[in-house]
C-alpha cells in the first residue's frame, strides 16, 4: 500500500519564498514558517531564490571589498 501523499494546499506566492530564503539565510527562521514551507511551498522557488540571494551577498561583499581598497589607494 502507499502511504497517502502529503497534503499540499495552495502555493506559496514570490514574497512568502523570498521572505522564507532571506530569514533562512539569515539563521532567523521560525519554526511556524519553515513548517508552512515544507507543508505547501515547493523546493524549486526556494532553491533559486536561494541562490540568487548568495549571488547577490557574493557580489555585495565583493564590492564592498573593491570599494575599501579604492579608498585606501590600492589598485586590484
Amino acid at each position: 500500500m502507499n502511504a497517502p501523499a502529503p497534503h499540499r494546499g495552495p502555493g506559496l506566492g514570490p514574497w512568502q519564498v523570498l521572505s522564507s530564503a532571506v530569514a533562512a539565510l539569515l539563521g532567523v527562521q521560525s519554526q511556524r514558517n519553515r513548517e508552512r514551507d515544507f507543508r505547501h511551498g515547493r523546493p524549486l522557488p526556494f532553491v533559486v531564490a536561494g541562490l540568487v540571494l548568495t549571488l547577490l551577498f557574493v557580489l555585495a561583499v565583493f564590492g564592498v571589498v573593491q570599494l575599501v581598497l579604492h579608498l585606501a589607494g590600492t589598485t586590484g
